[in-house]
């Protein structure tokens, strides 16, 4: 029988080798997965390059990673926020490299990348910066841009209810960006806050298909980074 079920966070990361493209879930605090995030900090890969919505805040979980000089890159929205002090001093000093995208493009091109779709139109970004050196096309009459899908080797995702065989559930916005991280990575790894028998989630309520996940990990008290940050705590 399948049992897609890992003991530890720290067994769930082990995989993750030096230069891998990694998604992190999470809209700020909502859905991001703070124990897989810290458990692999203290696994140590290095020089990756990190696809998600924003960058931390303070110095926990996502931010604690950038400051671990762990990440070579970033693909992300929102690389400022109100606590976010790591990101902008590595930035600046020339530390990490950003590619910025609109937040809808973000979303529909992680969306592309596990739909098996290349590359894509939007009229985000036509006439900005963020234009310059892509290939843009006409059509209608309105001006579009080509954007590329994004895979990645490895996904890191937080869950409310999972089963062995990997099929999920969140909790309101913490989904976010999980269910098409899950679908465009090669190895999904999902905390869960509870892990139940198979049949005791309702199929019709299913939001990622345990075909889309490989690892489950129960984490049953997820700490919450606005309070670690409240608290002025760092990793490790």
């Amino acid at each position: 029988m399948i049992n897609k079920i890992i003991n530890s966070p720290a067994e769930a990361v082990a995989e993750i080798h030096d230069g891998a493209t990694v998604m992190i879930g999470g809209f700020g605090e909502a859905g991001s997965p703070i124990e897989l995030i810290h458990a692999l900090i203290d696994q140590g890969a290095k020089n990756l390059t990190v696809i998600s919505n924003n960058t931390g805040s303070g110095h926990v979980g996502l931010a604690a990673l950038i400051e671990n000089k762990q990440v070579a890159k970033t693909i992300c929205s929102f690389p400022r926020t109100a606590n976010s002090k790591v990101f902008p001093e590595l930035y600046n000093a020339g530390l990490i490299e950003l590619e910025l995208v609109p937040q809808g493009t973000l979303a529909e091109r992680i969306r592309a990348g596990g739909a098996g779709i290349p590359a894509f139109y939007t009229p985000a970004s036509v006439n900005t910066p963020l234009s310059i050196g892509k290939e843009s096309r006409v059509f209608n009459d309105k001006e579009y841009v080509l954007e590329y899908g994004l895979k990645a080797d490895f996904a890191l995702v937080k869950a409310e209810t999972a089963d062995r065989y990997g099929n999920l559930l969140y909790h309101a916005t913490a989904r976010n960006f999980g269910p098409i991280m899950c679908t465009a990575s090669e190895m999904a790894i999902v905390q869960s806050k509870r892990i139940v028998e198979p049949g005791q989630i309702d199929p019709e309520t299913v939001i990622t298909p345990g075909i889309f996940v490989q690892k489950v990990v129960e984490v049953a008290n997820p700490l919450h980074e606005s309070q670690l940050v409240e608290q002025n705590m760092s990793y490790p």
